[in-house]
């Protein structure tokens, strides 16, 4: 059987896993979901955004945060899942055990890759259904929109996977795992506009946030699903479609020089 065949055995098999630990459903798939649901609630008192001083215009709360909640689900899927994910079985024994079969590493990556974007293709999905469907948000109909949703969504989620793999080497054991990932993605959710309007933001928070993918990530969602006119909002005025392009591919660049550093099926210290 050729890596490639064997790749979507794993893809089949890292899916059925995935969707049968709860813990994972939740914090991984559903957390999206479930906070755009709270923020759509919780702030629809607040009225419009982007509304003129009459009141009219402007967009609701959900369809305000929809893009940063999808970016966001990109960087769970790929990063925290992964990450999180790999070192668990390090710490078990499964990758020691998968180096003593005829499985090669590319069949793996395939599996791991495979589970990414299908779990979260149907995260964005569900996403997008609850924004139409519960309140009501009008997705773009402009196609050139949607390709551009296509490459921004392709090239985050491969370079968060990737991230995620590379990430999985720092924490020592698999019980920590959780405990040193999960604070990392949450800061980068609050400083790169996900949560909080990326423009409020003081000058040198938003110079930090903008070294790391998930900023660029949110931006190029908000350039899909905000109106035209919310691009004057964004700190450059513009929303940088090439600069997303580009740092996006720097950090898939190093991630997969890090992944080929630090990934072994079997810990240098025997573990």
């Amino acid at each position: 059987m050729t890596s490639v065949a064997l790749g979507w055995s794993r893809i089949r098999y890292e899916v059925l896993v995935y969707f049968r630990q709860s813990d994972t459903i939740f914090f991984t798939f559903l957390f999206p979901v479930v906070m755009l649901g709270i923020f759509s609630v919780a702030f629809q008192g607040l009225g419009k955004v982007g509304a003129a001083p009459d009141g009219s215009g402007g967009i609701t709360q959900a369809a305000y945060y929809l893009p940063g909640m999808i970016a966001a689900g990109i960087l769970l899927s790929g990063v925290q899942n992964l990450a999180v994910d790999i070192a668990v079985e390090k710490s078990d024994g499964t990758l020691k055990r998968l180096g003593g079969t005829p499985l090669p590493v590319v069949s793996y990556f395939l599996g791991k890759m495979g589970q990414v974007i299908a779990t979260s293709i149907l995260q964005i999905g569900l996403l997008l259904l609850m924004a139409r469907v519960a309140f009501g948000v009008a997705l773009p109909t402009d196609p050139a929109l949607w390709l551009r949703f296509a490459w921004i969504y392709a090239l985050g989620i491969v370079t968060s996977a990737v991230l995620g793999i590379a990430l999985s080497a720092v924490p020592r054991t698999g019980k920590s795992a959780t405990a040193v990932i999960i604070p990392i993605v949450l800061v980068l959710q609050f400083i790169s506009g996900v949560y909080l309007a990326f423009n409020l933001l003081p000058t040198w928070l938003q110079n930090i946030a903008s070294l790391f993918p998930l900023k660029w990530i949110a931006q190029g969602m908000r350039s899909v699903f905000l109106p035209a006119s919310f691009e004057a909002a964004e700190p450059s005025g513009s929303w940088q479609l090439g600069w997303i392009a580009v740092v996006l591919l720097i950090w898939l660049v190093a991630g997969l020089i890090a992944c080929r550093l630090t990934f072994r099926w079997i810990r240098k210290d025997g573990r």
